[in-house]
């Protein structure tokens, strides 16, 4: 926004206090910089990866699908495994069956019982039950499964305890025999070759499973990650240099020649890139020469407000020469006045470079007091104590405006004092020493001093003015000036009432040229 001010507003400036200022004038840090601070914050947050996440929870979500049919496919196999042991002892059965009236001798009983893998072999048929084969006939058995009448949730829930708790078990088994409920098979066995194929189906499952979840998320992922993570990706960089630089206009984005949601959310973003680069460059045109405009008016403001004290005193006088001349005084005002809208032109807000030389710091600090004396009144006393003959490497011009944008705030401070006190002693003192090639300048006087607020906010314009309409312009300048000089100013800590700004200047290297020349 386009600050300035009021030509009839007073000239003083905000005080602050602080320690000794450097770098750019104080003001509207500007919409880039907010940009690019949001940048640099969210650089710093670590940024997680969607295709990564995409490829983890696709594995995973096939890994549950798995799972959930592991429980009945475990089911069933040990349900297989259990009715392929029947139907061999029901072969086997039939054979031994038909051979009623034969005893069969003990290693045909053990060849028929190690090929069915159980331990004892029964038949219950018309309502009678006879053991058909038996051998080392455990004292107890620990669990009995009926086949005929088996539910799911029960086959799964027995599936599982075999896993987890079988092995060591002798268990006993009956069923029909093909499908007939008048004769059922009974046997007895081991469970330890049940769990263990039971073992060998889950762990091939799992295997198979893990392959098959890591080849659907890697097609998942790798057909998600072309038509949807890369193009976020590239709209996430570049909105993340956009932001660190949002005035190059090579950072806007490229939009792809696609129409799908996210082409088009790439062309709205192009749009909005390059539409706010726009408002940055009005913005940032507009601040400038708001400022430039502020910092040109309040000089020109209080050179004009002095010179409009003389040029009453003239008009009072009934010379004729003065009234031949007050025109031509008339005639400046005005060009001062027009100097100030010069600025119009471009709105460039940084000072010129200062054409630095040798001169007489008494007596520019003597033509400061002739001005401000008319204002300042006999009521304050103006002082200069330094050495008549004391040079600073200065620009002339630059170093004036410096020591009377403070000495008019030191004015104003005591003319507000003069009000709540008229028993103090007011004075404004310019005091100035070389020290080898640093010249240091103090500015003090004896007013109310400088309050916390202003101190919180020293040398920024527009901020912590002393007094009500103040534009806190005064001391902004003042930094900028001495600053283009290589020099520091600062808020010289005192206990004693009143407020000093202390200067320091340094002269300038000397050219190795220029020293042969002298030489």
């Amino acid at each position: 926004m386009m600050r300035s001010s009021q030509s009839d507003e007073p000239a003083d400036d905000g005080r602050t206090g602080g320690e000794p200022v450097g770098g750019a004038p104080g003001g509207d840090a500007g919409e880039p910089h907010r940009l690019a601070g949001l940048s640099a914050s969210v650089r710093a947050a670590p940024i997680r990866g969607l295709s990564t996440r995409l490829l983890g929870l696709t594995i995973l979500f096939v890994m549950i699908a798995e799972v959930l049919l592991f429980f009945p496919s475990v089911a069933n196999t040990r349900m297989r495994w259990l009715q392929d042991r029947l139907n061999t002892a029901a072969a086997a059965s039939v054979v031994i069956d038909g051979l009623q009236d034969m005893r069969l001798p003990q290693p045909i009983r053990e060849d028929t019982l190690m090929a069915t893998g159980t331990k004892a072999i029964a038949l219950r048929k018309d309502g009678m039950s006879r053991m058909l084969v038996s051998s080392d006939m455990p004292p107890e058995v620990t669990h009995q499964y009926d086949l005929s009448d088996v539910g799911p949730v029960e086959a799964v829930i027995d599936a599982f305890d075999e896993l987890i708790f079988g092995g060591d078990r002798i268990i006993r088994v009956y069923g029909p025999v093909g499908g007939n409920p008048d004769m059922v098979i009974d046997v007895v066995l081991e469970d330890a070759p049940l769990r263990q194929a039971m073992l060998t189906y889950a762990r091939n499952i799992f295997l198979l499973s893990l392959f098959i979840s890591v080849i659907t998320a890697a097609l998942v992922f790798f057909a998600i990650n072309r038509i949807m993570i890369r193009p976020i990706r590239r709209m996430t960089e570049n909105m993340q240099a956009f932001s660190g630089d949002p005035e190059n206009p090579a950072r806007i984005i490229a939009p792809r020649p696609v129409r799908d949601e996210l082409g088009v959310a790439e062309q709205h973003l192009a749009g909005m890139q390059t539409q706010l680069q726009s408002t940055l460059r009005q913005q940032r045109h507009l601040a400038d020469l708001g400022l430039a405009v502020s910092k040109i008016n309040h000089d020109m403001r209080n050179i004009l407000a002095s010179a409009q004290l003389v040029s009453d005193r003239l008009a009072s006088l009934a010379d004729p020469m003065v009234k031949m001349l007050a025109p031509k005084l008339l005639r400046s005002i005005d060009r001062a006045v027009a100097y100030s809208g010069e600025v119009l032109a471009y709105g460039h807000a940084r000072e010129a470079q200062p054409k630095r030389r040798f001169i007489n710091l008494h007596a520019l600090s003597s033509e400061v007091r002739e001005i401000l004396s008319e204002e300042a009144g006999s009521a304050i006393d103006f002082r200069i104590e330094m050495e008549k003959t004391l040079e600073v490497e200065a620009d002339s011009e630059q170093l004036f405006r410096v020591l009377y944008n403070l000495c008019r705030n030191a004015v104003e401070a005591l003319r507000a004092d003069l009000q709540a006190e008229a028993s103090l002693v007011r004075r404004i003192t310019i005091f100035a020493a070389r020290q080898g090639s640093v010249v240091e300048i103090h500015v003090a006087d004896t007013g109310p001093g400088m309050p916390a607020k202003a101190r919180e906010n020293l040398f920024q314009p527009f901020r912590g003015s002393v007094r009500s309409g103040g534009t806190g312009l005064g001391l902004a300048i003042a930094r900028e000036l001495v600053i283009a000089h290589g020099g520091t100013i600062a808020l010289a800590e005192s206990a004693s009432h009143g407020t000093t700004f202390r200067i320091e200047l340094a002269d300038q290297p000397l050219p190795i040229t220029n020293y042969r020349t002298l030489a």
